[in-house]
């Protein structure tokens, strides 16, 4: 069982964006598919594209743009696919 990772930019224009909800949305995401223990969440103070942002990192691959939509949709394909 592999383990993914997720950076969450926490910089003001990220998070002013939406990435303190999504964080929210993470958490709810990993609960529902049990995927809890294989993934390790941080968050980091600027990923140096706030004018894409938000902005999140998984497994090294960064999205730009996010919202609540997309943010799943990113989920569901990165992190189920080995389900």
């Amino acid at each position: 069982m592999s383990t993914h990772t997720i950076v969450i930019c926490l910089g003001s224009s990220c998070s002013a964006r939406g990435n303190a909800l999504h964080l929210a949305t993470i958490r709810e995401f990993l609960a529902q598919e049990g995927l809890e223990a294989r993934v390790e969440i941080s968050g980091s103070l600027c990923s140096g594209h706030c004018k894409d942002g938000p902005n999140i990192t998984i497994d090294g691959k960064l999205y730009r743009g996010i919202d609540k939509g997309s943010l799943i949709d990113i989920l569901t394909h990165t992190l189920k696919r080995e389900a």
